[in-house]
Formats: structure tokens, C-alpha cells, sequence
């Protein structure tokens, strides 16, 4: 099956980064993660690379995404987009979160465990 790429509307991404958390991320996951934010007048900045990722969430009262790694967390304060693309399963392989000034934090996901063969 295609891979689906789609923007999360603001008014889902507390409950859809949870049921991702929920359904990919519990039980000692091998999930791993890179971040690098990019924008104009910075060039491309890598923030992580291959740590182990705990979760993903979005508040709603701060009005953040946060990706939990094990080396630190990275938020983003007031995204004004947000979008996803998705394996067959559902599993987050990227976001894209704009931030409010044009740059993009880019989070590439990666599955280490053992996965069904194709």
C-alpha cells in the first residue's frame, strides 16, 4: 500500500499524537529519530540523529509539539502547520512542523525492530 502524506488539522494533533505514541511507542520501542530544523537565515541545522524516540505530543494550552528523545526533548511553540506522512500501518515516517516565522522542523522516524516481510 502507498504511503499518505496529510496536515494535521490543530484541533487533532493532541489526539493523533497520542494514539501514535499509543500504538507505536509503548513497550520499550526501538523507534528512533532524526530532527534538524531549516530555515532561510540559518541553513539546515540537525538537532538529533538516531535517538531513541519516547514520544510525541501536542498541548494544547502551550500550544507546542513535543518530541520526547532520550537525548532531550524538542518542542515547537505555536506551529502553524503540521503534517505527516504515514506508512500503510499508520507508523509516522516524517513531520514537517512549520513554525509561525517560515522555518520547518523536519522529524525523520525509523523503525530498528523486527517488522513483518513485505
Amino acid at each position: 500500500m502507498p504511503e499518505t502524506t496529510k496536515k494535521i488539522p490543530d484541533d487533532q494533533l493532541e489526539a493523533y499524537f497520542n494514539n501514535f505514541t499509543k500504538l507505536f511507542l509503548r513497550d520499550e520501542s526501538t523507534d528512533v529519530a532524526d530532527v534538524e530544523v531549516v530555515s532561510a537565515d540559518i541553513g539546515d541545522q540537525p538537532l538529533a540523529e538516531g535517538s531513541h524516540l519516547i514520544g510525541i505530543t501536542y498541548d494544547p494550552r502551550t500550544k507546542a509539539v513535543e518530541i520526547a528523545l532520550e537525548a532531550g526533548d524538542h518542542r515547537v511553540y505555536q506551529p502553524s502547520e503540521v503534517w505527516v506522512e504515514e506508512e500503510f500501518d499508520g507508523f509516522v515516517k516524517a513531520i514537517e512542523i512549520v513554525r509561525p516565522d517560515g522555518a520547518r522542523d523536519i522529524v525523520q522516524l525509523r523503525r530498528l525492530g523486527l517488522r513483518p516481510i513485505d
